[in-house]
């Protein structure tokens, strides 16, 4: 099996029974919610996806994706991993970030709306309505 049929038949395994959290992923204590407004939610869902999964852990299929920010990324010292949830609509595209503690929650709010509107260009700036969960 090449590693492109071993990747697809984990993404249908994964796109069918995906359990919240991923097998192995502590709920942590500070998370917080968005709806961002826009028709484009799948597709950039999927691109923001295909560029942290160079470096991160990614799941995801066209309508939901998880990205876990390693406790120790860029050089950090947080207390646990961080969990980012996306999930894609018709109208909008709904992002969760569970984290650790407040700082590495803003720090991932502000990572996630930068990458969102360099995909979203030409709808940029995005509107995130942050709500805590």
């Amino acid at each position: 099996m090449t590693r492109l049929e071993k990747l697809r038949r984990r993404l249908s395994d994964w796109a069918t029974a995906t359990p919240y959290p991923p097998e192995g992923f502590e709920i942590v204590s500070i998370s917080a919610t968005a709806q961002v407004p826009t028709a484009s939610a799948s597709k950039y869902l999927q691109q923001l996806c295909k560029h942290w999964q160079h470096n991160l852990t990614v799941l995801f299929n066209a309508e939901h994706g998880t990205v876990i920010f390693p406790k120790d990324a860029r050089g950090a010292d947080w207390p646990a991993d961080a969990l980012v949830t996306f999930d894609a609509g018709a109208e909008a595209l709904g992002v969760r970030i569970d984290a650790s503690v407040e700082e590495q929650l803003e720090g991932l709010k502000g990572a996630v709306a930068r990458h969102l509107d360099r995909f979203a260009f030409r709808e940029a700036p995005l509107s995130f309505d942050w709500k805590a969960a």
